[in-house]
């Protein structure tokens, strides 16, 4: 190798740090407090020593710290659930329709969760000819109970340690508040992760509820959702019903905040830091009769 070569790859050694290396130099004030650490990681971008994929997941590494299991979740309504007492065909509908991969399983009441059933185990008995013969309760795996208020770092580490992907959200009186996965968890890091069944649901209006309540995707097109519901919002300045709503608010709302939009109260079902995820939507006057009933 030449004198010429050896100098270019020293030079390139050198001008091509490890940006792990070239962040702890910009570091070296040491920050006295998580604002300014935020502070000097914005910077950092700024300089070209991290770029926004990098900065967007060192952030979210911080935010996990500071959010509890009740942030995230999926709220008790909007759990797929399975009955201990089901046969093995009674459970296919909920398990065909919904995509998962684990669902709770509950006895006498939606409270009384007994574990939790993963949808490949069912596979050989499928494969049986006539009715096979089946116990649920012998296939089901261990649940992970947590309070509400579980940081999401040390679930994290939870989920690592007992080899779970779901846990249990309980209230202070021991009910069923919802349920995280560790997908979930990782996506307040890495950004939303789409499975394949994900990719193919195309429908934006999930279900009906019995209250008259309506549960919508919020990334909605403003037109597909004017012509479900019968309206006229203009989607000239927001695409999604989720940016609308997001707006009327000022900031990213959280889960069970709610705001009247026209003759529509939306009420957030599920949402992150970023972004809402889940609207429940009904006509004000069923809205302001459910009020007088209570």
């Amino acid at each position: 190798m030449n004198e010429d070569q050896s100098d270019s790859i020293n030079h390139t050694d050198s001008s091509h740090k490890s940006w792990l290396e070239r962040l702890g130099q910009a570091l070296a004030g040491a920050p006295k407090d998580r604002e300014e650490l935020t502070e000097l990681l914005r910077l950092s971008r700024e300089r070209g020593i991290l770029d926004q994929n990098r900065l967007s997941m060192i952030e979210g590494v911080l935010r996990v710290s500071e959010l509890q299991a009740r942030d995230i979740m999926v709220a008790r309504s909007q759990v797929a659930m399975l009955q201990r007492s089901c046969r093995i065909w009674d459970l296919l509908p909920t398990i065909t329709e919904t995509g998962h991969s684990r669902f709770p399983v509950t006895g006498e009441s939606r409270d009384d969760v007994i574990g939790i059933l993963i949808a490949k185990d069912l596979l050989p008995y499928l494969a049986r000819e006539g009715e096979p013969e089946f116990n649920l309760r012998e296939l089901l795996r261990p649940a992970l109970f947590i309070p509400e208020s579980k940081r999401l770092d040390a679930l994290l580490k939870l989920f690592q340690e007992s080899r779970n992907h779901m846990a249990i959200v309980v209230d202070e009186y021991g009910g069923l508040a919802g349920i995280v996965t560790i997908e979930d968890v990782i996506e307040q890091i890495v950004g939303d992760i789409d499975d394949e069944h994900d990719l193919n649901d195309e429908s934006y209006i999930l279900n009906h509820q019995e209250d008259g309540r309506t549960v919508v995707k919020a990334l909605a097109p403003i037109a597909e959702f004017n012509e479900h519901f019968n309206t006229d919002f203009s989607d000239e300045e927001f695409d999604t019903i989720g940016g609308l709503v997001a707006n009327r608010f000022g900031h990213v709302p959280r889960r069970g905040e709610s705001t009247d939009i026209g003759q529509l109260h939306f009420e957030v079902v599920s949402a992150d830091s970023r972004r809402i995820q889940l609207l429940a939507v009904r006509p004000l006057e069923a809205t302001e009769n459910t009020r007088q009933a209570h």
